[in-house]
This record gives C-alpha cells, structure tokens and sequence, in this order.
C-alpha cells in the first residue's frame, strides 16, 4: 500500500445538512488522517476554475451554481490508497446507485446535491489539494 494525499469537499447540501462531523467521521473511522480543513464559500470564479475539465458539459453551469450557493468545507486526506479509499467511503455519483452504507447513499439526495467531491486520481488529487491548501 502506498500514503496517498486526496482533496475531499464536502458540498452546500452537506453544510446545510450539518452532516460535515459526519463525514469527517467516517473517513477518520476507515483510516485516513485529516492532514488539512478549511469551510469556504467559493465564488463563482473559483467554482469556474475547480470544474473548469467540465466546462461545456450541459451540467457544468447548474454544478458551478450549486457550488456557490453556500460555504463548503474541503478537507486533505492521507492514507494508505486515500484516493481509492475516499472514493469507496463516498459511493457512486447518483446515490441511488451507490452501495448501502456509503456516505453518498446514506446523506444525499441526488446525482447533483451529494454531499462529497472527491478527487478521482492521484494527479488530480495534487491539483485540486493545491487550489484549497497551497500551503501543504
């Protein structure tokens, strides 16, 4: 196994939903240490840049709306495998489709308000830990 930095989000409906403990929790209970966190709200410049690889997609401008509708805690995983493992912990995009006991099919309410982001590779983890926390 190998130590792995990822970047999870915790999005608006989370926030609002006050499951960010929650959250924490689970990723703290399946082994991955919070190396970083910070509750933000991101402007829609910042939220035009984070998903700008969706830029064009037909869901790419209600995403950018959705992300800027309240604050948002981002957070730093480490762990062994922590990209794998947080995607794991999280569950399929659509909760619908995502295994029981997933963060995902437990808290969220759809495809879109979903609680959690997170990074999808090692790369990507490395950009998207830079643009919340420049300095670790």
């Amino acid at each position: 196994m190998s130590q792995e930095r990822t970047l999870s989000i915790i999005k608006p409906d989370g926030v609002q939903k006050n499951v960010i403990g929650e959250c924490l929790r689970r990723f703290e209970q399946a082994g991955l240490k919070i190396a970083g966190v910070r509750m933000l709200q991101l402007s829609k410049n910042q939220a035009e840049e984070f998903y700008a690889v969706h830029r064009g997609r037909p869901f790419y401008e209600s995403l950018v709306t959705y992300m800027t509708s309240g604050p948002v805690v981002a957070s730093v995983l480490v762990g062994d495998n922590a990209v794998l493992k947080n995607r794991e912990i999280m569950g399929a995009t659509d909760p619908k489709k995502a295994a029981p006991g997933t963060i995902r099919r437990d808290l969220a309410d759809s495809i879109e308000a979903n609680v959690v982001h997170g990074s999808d590779s090692v790369e990507n983890a490395k950009i998207e830990i830079r643009f919340f926390f420049p300095e670790l």
